[in-house]
C-alpha cells in the first residue's frame, strides 16, 4: 500500500525533510476523512473548511512560507539559509506494511536508486556545505540561532504512546512557526502529537490477527516464487541496508525481482487489501479517539493559510 509523503517544516538538509515528509503524509492520510466525520446539518461553512484536510498545493504553500521565514530571520542573525524543496526526490514513496505496486518495484526495487540520489543531494546540500564551512564557534551559533538554544524553559508535549518530547522556545525555527501558526507551543505540541498517531495506526494494524494471516499467505507466495522470507520487512532489509548492498554484491536484478515479487504476492494473495482495509479502519477510529487533537491540528493549519497573504507582503 503506498503513501505519498509531503513535508511541511523546515528543515536544514534534504535528507531531514525526507524523514519529516514521511510523517507528514501519513498524517495527511489520518486526517483524510476529519471532515465528513465532522459534518452535519448545524456546521458552519467557515467550521467546515477548518476540518477540510490541506490539499498538496496548501501543503506545499505553508511549507515554502515558513522556508522564507526561516531564511529571513537567520539572514537577521547573521547566517544564511537556503531554501529545501517540499520533495527533494519525488519519485520516493513509503509503502508502511507492502510493496504493492508492481510497476514501481520493476523500476526501483526498494529504492536503492532513490536513496542514492538521496545521498547525493544531501552532500550537495548548499546549507550542510555552508554549516560545515563555518569555524566551530560560528557553526555553534548558527545551529542555536535555528534550532533554539535552551530546551528546559520550551513546550513539552506527552505522546499518545508514551514519553515526553520538548523543543527549545526560542530560535528561527520557533520564530518562523509562531509568525505562521500563532501560537508555536500550540503548534508544537499538536503537530507533534498527531504526527505520532501514524506509528501507534501502524502498530494496530500489524497486531491484528487479519493482518498477521495474510502476512503468512504472502509468505507462502514468495517462497512459491524462491524468495525465502517471513514477512516483506525482513525481505526489505535484504536489500534496503548498506551492509545488505554489500553483500548482495550490488546485485541490482536481484533487488528488483524480489521486490516485484512482494508486490505481486501482495496483490495475489491479499496482503495489500487486508493491509489497506485495517489501515483505513484504525484511521477512522484513532481520528474518533484523539478527535480534538485531529481537529486542533486542521484548525491551525487553515489560519496559518489565511496568514500567508499578509506574510509574503510583509518580507
Amino acid at each position: 500500500m503506498s503513501r505519498r509523503r509531503k513535508a511541511r517544516t523546515a528543515p536544514t538538509t534534504p535528507a531531514t525533510a525526507h524523514r519529516v515528509a514521511l510523517a507528514a503524509a501519513a498524517m495527511a492520510c489520518l486526517l483524510t476523512a476529519t471532515a465528513c466525520a465532522d459534518e452535519n446539518p448545524r456546521t458552519t461553512g467557515s467550521e467546515q473548511a477548518a476540518s477540510r484536510p490541506l490539499g498538496d498545493k496548501e501543503r506545499e504553500l505553508l511549507h515554502d512560507t515558513e522556508q522564507d521565514l526561516l531564511r529571513q530571520c537567520m539572514r537577521q542573525e547573521g547566517f544564511r539559509l537556503w531554501k529545501v524543496p517540499l520533495e527533494p526526490v519525488p519519485e520516493q514513496r513509503e509503502f508502511p506494511y507492502v510493496v504493492d505496486d508492481v510497476k514501481w518495484a520493476r523500476e526501483h526495487g526498494y529504492g536503492s536508486d532513490i536513496r542514492q540520489r538521496a545521498e547525493r543531494l544531501r552532500a550537495e546540500d548548499p546549507n550542510r556545505r555552508y554549516f560545515e564551512g563555518l569555524s566551530t564557534e560560528r557553526r555553534a551559533a548558527a545551529k542555536a540561532a535555528l534550532h533554539g538554544r535552551d530546551r528546559s524553559g520550551g513546550p513539552s508535549v506527552t505522546l499518545p504512546g508514551g514519553g515526553v518530547v520538548r523543543r527549545s522556545g526560542d530560535g528561527c525555527t520557533a520564530q518562523a512557526q509562531t509568525r505562521l501558526y500563532g501560537d508555536f507551543a500550540r503548534w508544537f505540541r499538536t503537530k507533534t502529537f498527531t504526527d505520532n498517531l501514524t506509528g501507534l495506526r501502524m502498530a494496530r494494524v500489524t497486531s491484528e490477527p487479519a493482518f498477521r494471516k495474510a502476512v503468512k499467505d504472502w509468505s507462502s507466495c514468495m517462497r512459491g516464487k524462491g524468495h525465502a522470507y517471513d514477512d516483506p520487512g525482513q525481505a526489505r532489509r535484504a536489500f534496503s541496508t548498506p551492509e545488505a548492498g554489500k553483500a548482495a554484491g550490488g546485485d541490482r536484478s536481484a533487488e528488483v525481482g524480489t521486490a516485484a515479487a512482494e508486490a505481486e504476492c501482495a496483490r495475489a494473495g491479499g496482503l495489500s487489501e487486508v493491509a489497506e482495509r485495517l489501515h483505513r479502519r484504525h484511521g477512522e477510529r484513532l481520528r474518533a479517539e484523539y478527535r480534538e487533537q485531529v481537529n486542533e491540528r486542521l484548525r491551525l493549519e487553515h489560519a496559518a493559510l489565511l496568514r500567508v497573504r499578509a506574510l509574503s507582503s510583509s518580507r
